[in-house]
């Protein structure tokens, strides 16, 4: 457990950016330079292995949301020389002079609960003193923590419902477990969902990996015309570019395609994380849908990824069983077929620091609903 002096002279970090420590591998960086590549180094192998812990946290992640308008810093906490918690915080302004902090897929805890409130305090008390050094004015901070249950030790935060605003991820989710036998993996499935795959398989549909350019063209194609479909905004070209240039340069993702009679028909951008493959973004075309490409490209992606040693596949958000009217229930029912485990994380939390510049983002981010969509069939 940390001892206050611990926290003090400990870990608490500003981290650079994760570009500025990857510099050219043919001159070698300054002492600084290697001090922070070792920083970042440590803490993505800490949140690698904690299962309650996401890709959002990572190096990669952060380095990709600088090239979208999110600043970021961060709160690590060391004991003996090892890290053992803390949080990237990012920085978004929404307004002139007003900005929030937003820490996905965190902060990162100690397993007990006793050292985690005392990280977790820390962390909170970082952050209120990085606060007080800001020139915008910063309306809340927003966490959105790989829990399941809410620990005691948080206190002071409201609870925001998903579709709220455009500033969340995901808080329901289904995990299909690879570890069984592929048999096993099928027969868990909906009947839909394994006669789709067979199908599909008859018709001479074929899954292939494309994450060079073309295959980044050929994303976005399927994308947009998913996001026209279904009328949605969708994200815009350059976040895509921005995104997998990331998960590329790291070998932490891949595009796959579903293939009929040469013509790719619908597809998936993945994200490897620890023993996690996360199904992220995706789209897909309505011509030849009676191949049912879409079910044998998620089931060769999951094959790919237990042959990888990943031992869950994240389907990435679908609305609860219980709320037939939810806006995600459109795609949920196709991911269902997969069959899987429903994960219900806390809800997305947010503790205030000013009234009045949170009620002018509520009110800004509610006109924002509907730009930030999740993966489609």
């Amino acid at each position: 457990m940390l001892t206050s002096s611990d926290r003090n002279s400990s870990a608490t970090l500003t981290v650079p950016s994760p570009s500025e420590l990857r510099g050219s591998v043919t001159s070698p960086p300054v002492p600084s330079q290697v001090t922070a590549r070792d920083r970042w180094k440590a803490w993505d192998d800490f949140l690698e292995s904690k299962p309650d812990t996401g890709f959002m946290q990572s190096s990669w992640w952060a380095d990709f949301r600088a090239t979208v308008g999110y600043e970021h810093f961060g709160a690590v906490l060391k004991s003996g020389g090892a890290v053992v918690g803390g949080a990237m915080v990012q920085k978004y302004c929404y307004a002139p002079n007003q900005a929030f902090y937003y820490i996905q897929d965190g902060p990162a805890l100690p397993e007990d609960d006793a050292a985690a409130g005392e990280v977790f305090d820390a962390i909170l008390e970082t952050i209120g003193e990085r606060r007080q050094t800001e020139e915008q004015r910063i309306s809340h901070l927003r966490i959105e923590p790989r829990w399941q249950r809410l620990p005691d030790f948080v206190r002071g935060f409201q609870a925001i419902p998903e579709c709220m605003d455009d500033y969340g991820e995901p808080r329901n989710t289904l995990w299909v477990d690879l570890r069984p036998s592929e048999e096993t993996v099928l027969a868990q499935m909906k009947p839909k969902g394994r006669y789709n795959i067979r199908l599909a398989s008859r018709h001479g549909v074929s899954v292939v990996e494309d994450t060079s350019e073309q295959g980044l063209a050929d994303f976005l194609r399927l994308y947009k015309r998913m996001a026209i479909r279904h009328e949605i905004g969708g994200k815009p070209p350059g976040y895509f570019r921005s995104l997998v240039s990331g998960l590329v340069s790291v070998q932490k993702g891949a595009i796959f395609f579903a293939e009929y009679k040469g013509r790719r028909l619908a597809a998936a951008i993945v994200v490897y994380f620890g023993r996690r493959a996360t199904y992220f973004f995706g789209g897909s075309l309505v011509t030849h849908r009676r191949v049912m490409a879409p079910y044998l490209l998620h089931f060769e992606i999951m094959r790919r990824a237990k042959a990888m040693g990943c031992e869950w596949y994240d389907l990435w958000g679908v609305s609860p069983k219980s709320e037939p009217d939810h806006c995600w229930q459109n795609f949920s029912v196709f991911k269902r077929k997969f069959g899987g485990v429903d994960v219900r994380l806390v809800p997305t939390l947010d503790l205030v620091y000013d009234a009045a510049a949170y009620d002018q983002y509520t009110a800004l981010a509610a006109g924002t609903v509907g730009k930030n969509i999740i993966a489609q069939p």
